[in-house]
């Protein structure tokens, strides 16, 4: 998948749909300080792994803030399947709806499972991610993925177990903690 970015122009955020800008102000031991942050949702990540291809099932997608900050890098970044915390839904069942969205895998909530929680962009958000594991194979394909038609271009790619630790440290290719963190879990939990 090509992913072409023409005309980009940077302006100040009025009123966000899923970011807020904010100051803040504080004492911290008697020191006042000043913060800039930004309010945004919490998330769920998942790790998928398909049995039948012995590969991690993951996402490439153009961010803005990639590439605004690292043009080399054409802003496109290798990720696992996400989403935000943005419906009435439990984490699991927010999960479910991501992978099937984003990959094209159905995964019931119930056959999830939860890794951990971590506090993610702690500069600048606060936001917490939320980790879950799930395992397909080509029986769970119902469509190709791709994200939610005109509102997200994803790519859904999938990365060959014996590359996974190779990839971890490739340097060229920009990808996020979560991924990183999520792989060497698999990896130590296989090893055992």
């Amino acid at each position: 998948m090509e992913f072409i970015v023409e005309n980009m122009e940077l302006s100040p955020l009025q009123n966000g749909k899923f970011v807020q800008p904010f100051s803040v102000s504080f004492s911290l031991n008697g020191n006042r300080r000043n913060w800039e942050l930004v309010k945004a949702d919490d998330s769920v990540a998942i790790l998928i792994y398909n049995r039948d291809s012995n590969s991690f099932v993951c996402v490439r997608q153009f961010r803005p803030p990639v590439f605004i900050n690292d043009k080399s890098t054409n802003g496109v970044t290798l990720e696992l399947c996400a989403g935000i915390l943005d419906k009435d839904l439990t984490l699991a069942q927010i999960a479910s709806e991501e992978i099937i969205e984003e990959t094209g895998f159905k995964v019931d909530a119930d056959d999830l499972e939860k890794i951990t929680s971590f506090s993610t962009a702690v500069g600048v958000a606060g936001t917490k991610q939320h980790l879950y594991y799930a395992e397909v194979d080509e029986s769970c394909r119902v469509s190709c993925g791709g994200g939610v038609a005109d509102e997200e271009l994803i790519e859904v790619v999938e990365i060959p177990l014996e590359k996974a630790k190779e990839l971890m440290f490739d340097e060229t290719i920009p990808k996020t903690p979560g991924l990183l963190f999520a792989f060497e879990w698999f990896l130590n939990k296989r090893s055992k």
